[in-house]
């Protein structure tokens, strides 16, 4: 059996993969393989009601909020969002608490003034930084939820009157929170909400139409919401598979239901790191992120042996990212608890074995 800690594409509910996997030959009796289904046809148009009307029912979204389900990663966000929201002459704040949002900060530069509040760069980003201001003079306030490099996460929305924007690439639907409260949130689908190809966005309709530059049709939110999501030929069996994968999170009792679960797969990880001294999480424990896990190894000789280990029993996505070494575990939505069980079964026999 595998088990599947990949950061991103990630693991999905195996009643998904069945479903998709059929919809591949024959698409609901159709004759027609999802693949070829035309976008424009009712066939499709029911599907993205579906994956529309699903989010919005998990996040509880109010009617001054659109989604949209868009081309590519997140990353194509870090300069459609200022391209949208910011002026040249404005100023938007920005938190550096990780490699995306230092990477999002490059790109809104392109496009108005940076004002970085707060960043955690000097002990290599293994905290969230705390206690900084927010200019009450900021276009708008951008922050990632959970660090996926990293391991670190944010566990409550900042207070504050700026409008809030937010990257929740790899936390998004993972634990309950207010979603009206944000002006903006986007997310690659690739990690809770579905396959890659998808770039889920939430706007609030007020922040839209305030900038002056001319802005190309494709990267303009407006243009997307007045298309229902399909300005041009969407990436159907992406968004197809997102469908069904909220779907899915809608049947297991929602958010609050799934929320249960992470916390338990988290605490369960998170304790047999704490009590095993071979291993070291190298987060700050109030900022420790329930989705991405991640430590190293007090003798490094030994790291190679255990991620062997891990590799002989079927676990996948163990290392840690090329530039933080080490070990990652991604516990996201729909990763089995069984599988952390096994995983901390591991750890302890391995750590036994090398006392």
């Amino acid at each position: 059996m595998v088990h599947n800690f990949n950061s991103g594409p990630s693991v999905l509910p195996k009643e998904v993969f069945e479903q998709a996997s059929q919809a591949i030959l024959d698409y609901n009796g159709t004759g027609l393989s999802i693949l070829e289904i035309g976008h424009r046809t009712p066939l499709f148009q029911d599907i993205i009601d579906e994956a529309l009307a699903t989010a919005r029912e998990l996040m509880k979204l109010d009617k001054e909020h659109e989604i949209l389900l868009l081309h590519g990663g997140a990353s194509t966000q870090f300069f459609q969002i200022p391209m949208n929201l910011l002026n040249e002459n404005e100023t938007a704040a920005y938190l550096d608490c990780g490699t995306w949002g230092t990477k999002a900060i490059k790109e809104a530069k392109l496009f108005g003034n940076v004002n970085m509040v707060a960043s955690s760069k000097d002990k290599n980003y293994t905290y969230i930084p705390k206690g900084y201001d927010i200019p009450k003079n900021s276009k708008y306030f951008h922050y990632t939820t959970n660090n996926t490099i990293e391991g670190t996460q944010m566990h409550v929305i900042p207070d504050t009157d700026v409008p809030l924007v937010a990257d929740m690439s790899s936390d998004i639907l993972s634990k309950t929170m207010d979603f009206n409260r944000f002006a903006l949130v986007y997310a690659g689908a690739q990690k809770n909400i579905g396959a890659a190809g998808v770039n889920m966005v939430i706007v609030r309709k007020d922040m839209l139409g305030r900038v002056t530059r001319k802005l190309p049709t494709m990267m303009d939110y407006r243009q997307h919401i007045e298309a229902g999501s399909i300005l041009n030929t969407p990436p159907v069996f992406a968004i197809y598979v997102c469908m069904l994968t909220m779907r899915w999170l809608k049947e297991q009792g929602g958010v609050a239901a799934i929320e249960k679960i992470n916390d338990k797969k988290a605490a369960l990880l998170y304790d047999t790191l704490d009590s095993l001294p071979i291993f070291r999480p190298t987060v700050a424990k109030e900022d420790r992120s329930k989705m991405n896990v991640v430590w190293v190894m007090e003798d490094k000789e030994l790291e190679k042996e255990f991620l062997d280990s891990c590799t002989a029993n079927g676990m996948v996505g163990i290392q840690g990212h090329r530039t933080a070494g080490g070990f990652r575990a991604s516990l996201y939505n729909a990763l089995p608890i069984d599988s952390v069980r096994i995983l901390t079964e591991l750890m302890k026999e391995f750590a036994t074995q090398k006392a």
